[in-house]
């Protein structure tokens, strides 16, 4: 008789969330769904009635981890739609834009792989934060990249965070050949310093990989061989930066997409029947907890061809690469190796672009109300759709801030 557990919150990745896996008698899980407990942020909506001009400041602050996606990802959506083509200039100030939100974002997701790795060699989990080398000398190599790649993202989007350049019809201001030169120069030091940061975490993630088990919260757990094999299949549209409806021969297909709502997919209301107190930390949900992820999870689940798929670094690499490797391992494997690729698609963006070319279309139309699309390559995947919540926790306050509303993370 199949039993019910409940993982909350989940770690390892930004916001919080949390899993419920319904598990047959011999240990196999026969239904795990994945919830968002943040409530959504309701950006398309907030979008409805603003301007083509205000709406990229909208979208960006979707995210604090992949703002740059989500800006480009409306900003060429908007520019299918009204059919407005940019110049080459912007087109190369936007990959390169592109390029340094994921070199951050790859290097920030290392430090939240890194705690579960060992010293190869040793029985030593690495802290990413303790002064003691070897670890000292990679974290400072993660935070200088981590600059380098802001630092780019800054000179070209005029911020690194909610980039300000962007715009529909290309890019407010262009950069200037000081600007170039800088960017330049922080790009090669930054694929020096690339790939050796990615031969570094590919020697961890092998040395893992040979391990049998590996200790959580005081427990030897056993790695399966298999960890995280699957057989879905895999979405990427582009290596480096994404495609639109305005292309010529589109990677991605709109209408092979389909949005389902949590209570079409996940189980109905249940009762959590196993728990196991030992989990770290603090154990799963009590025994006797009633759990309903249909009405609980925030986010939709995305479809494509009428299943899920895996998108990010290892399905961009399948695609377009001829990676094969499967497994969790083999998808941070695959996320070392965009490294140097980001870093040479920018110095190829940055040897191209030319400062004193045209960065706005001469003419921008208003449009007429036709569809447009975009799907953007973010560090995680496509950006069609808002991401899984970053946001812990939310309270609503009303005119006399007083709060009438709160959802808090225990």
């Amino acid at each position: 008789m199949s039993k019910v557990v409940e993982i909350s919150p989940t770690t390892r990745h930004e916001g919080h969330s949390k899993l419920v896996l319904k598990v047959n008698d011999q240990g196999i899980i026969e239904t795990g769904n994945w919830l968002s407990i943040t409530p959504v942020r309701g950006v398309e909506r907030l979008a409805v009635g603003k301007t083509m001009e205000q709406v990229p400041k909208i979208a960006s602050r979707v995210c604090g981890i992949c703002p740059i996606a989500h800006t480009l990802a409306g900003v060429e959506a908007m520019e299918a739609s009204i059919k407005c083509e940019i110049p080459r200039d912007a087109h190369l100030l936007r990959v390169i834009l592109q390029c340094a939100n994921r070199l951050h974002s790859h290097a920030l997701h290392n430090i939240l792989t890194l705690p579960d790795m060992y010293i190869p060699g040793t029985d030593t989990k690495i802290n990413p934060f303790t002064p003691e080398e070897p670890v000292r000398t990679v974290a400072k190599r993660i935070q200088r990249i981590r600059e380098i790649a802001q630092t780019i993202g800054e000179v070209a989007g005029g911020e690194a965070i909610h980039p300000s350049n962007p715009r529909v019809g290309g890019m407010y201001k262009a950069c200037s050949p000081q600007a170039k030169t800088k960017m330049y120069d922080l790009a090669k030091e930054g694929l020096v310093l690339a790939h050796a940061h990615m031969d570094f975490m590919i020697a961890v993630l092998r040395n893992y990989q040979k391990r049998d088990w590996a200790e959580v919260g005081g427990k030897q757990i056993k790695i399966p061989k298999d960890l995280g094999y699957h057989d879905q299949g895999y979405m990427a549209t582009h290596p480096v930066y994404g495609t639109s409806s305005l292309d010529e021969c589109p990677t991605w297909d709109y209408s092979r997409f389909k949005e389902s709502r949590p209570w079409d997919w996940y189980m109905g209301e249940s009762e959590i029947t196993l728990e196991d107190p030992t989990y770290p930390v603090g154990g799963t949900t009590k025994m006797g907890t009633k759990a309903n992820p249909q009405m609980e999870a925030c986010t939709g689940i995305p479809c494509y061809d009428g299943a899920p798929v895996e998108v990010g670094p290892r399905a961009r690499l399948v695609k377009f690469k001829n990676f094969d490797e499967k497994g969790t391992i083999g998808q941070q494997v695959a996320r070392q190796l965009e490294y140097p690729d980001c870093l040479t698609a920018m110095i190829s963006a940055l040897d191209e672009y030319n400062p004193n070319g045209k960065v706005v279309a001469d003419y921008i139309p208003q449009g007429d109300g036709s569809m447009g699309w975009a799907a953007n390559e973010a560090p995680r995947g496509p950006d069609v759709d808002p991401c899984v919540s970053c946001a812990t926790h939310m309270i609503v306050i009303d005119e006399d801030n007083r709060i009438v509303a709160q959802k808090l993370i225990e």
